[in-house]
């Protein structure tokens, strides 16, 4: 992962929140959000919160508090912008030096996050230190890229248009933290001793038009900065050659493409 992976500033967080919010994290975050309402927890930490949409989910849940955290403050500002149905809390932090006392959460949960870690186990050690005994860490991870139609029709397009250096952020990032084997070995190393439970689920990204995914990825996520330091005056390129790989693929009106991802679960 490259430093600019983890930026996610100027537009692309209200882009990201437009566009890829409804295309593919909402089904992982009502998931998500039914784990966690069928356990006793009455305290939740959210660790890459982004701009909200599983905070706004759990906010659903009666008598549970909700810290909602993220490295990017531009992320959050957008998350508090969109607000939810009651008061959570919002705060700037580093999952690898979490600002919170031992013990002090019956939950931690991590949508689409782990994957951004530059230091997996590291980051693990610190989720874990923050849950009560007990406590558990459920987050997701997209499965690899052959397995979400979308990124990898995009990716492969991106290919065509940057041949001696095509932007990898969806290979590489995203969708580069999907071997169980490592999600197990990093759980290991950051202190959990209980095996996760891990389960994979499918489900679809909807748009009304193949050119709404390739906005979305191409200008609502790293993947901009990436495609902007090859070339910037090729955005508009780079997302026409994305619409047309994805009509290929999946038509010229409606587009319907699977997406897959990995859900952990592991007890302190």
């Amino acid at each position: 992962m490259t430093d600019v992976d983890k930026i996610f500033s100027g537009s692309i967080p209200r882009l990201y929140e437009t566009y890829l919010v409804p295309l593919i994290f909402e089904p992982y975050a009502k998931d998500l959000r039914q784990r966690l309402g069928s356990m006793r927890v009455s305290r939740i930490l959210e660790v890459a919160a982004g701009t909200g949409v599983v905070t706004r989910a759990l906010a659903t849940l009666e008598n549970v508090s909700i810290i909602a955290t993220d490295l990017n403050q531009a992320m959050l500002d957008e998350a508090a912008a969109v607000g939810t149905v009651r008061p959570v809390g919002w705060q700037q932090a580093d999952a690898m030096a979490l600002p919170f006392p031992d013990g002090e959460f019956d939950a931690a949960v991590c949508q689409f996050g782990a994957m951004f870690f530059p230091d997996k186990a590291k980051a693990f050690s610190e989720i874990r230190r923050v849950l009560k005994p007990g406590g558990f860490f459920i987050f997701n991870v997209w499965d690899r890229i052959s397995e979400n139609e979308f990124a990898d029709s995009i990716s492969t397009a991106l290919e065509m248009v940057f041949p001696e250096d095509p932007p990898r952020f969806l290979v590489r990032t995203p969708h580069g933290y999907h071997d169980q084997t490592a999600i197990r070995k990093d759980l290991t190393n950051g202190g959990f001793r209980k095996p996760p439970r891990i389960t994979t689920i499918a489900s679809r990204s909807r748009a009304e038009s193949a050119r709404v995914p390739a906005f979305a990825y191409c200008h609502g996520t790293p993947l901009r900065s990436e495609i902007e330091a090859r070339d910037k005056s090729r955005l508009e390129e780079a997302t026409d050659a994305a619409t047309v790989a994805l009509a290929r693929r999946f038509g010229t009106s409606a587009v319907n493409g699977k997406i897959q991802a990995h859900i952990i679960t592991i007890e302190k």
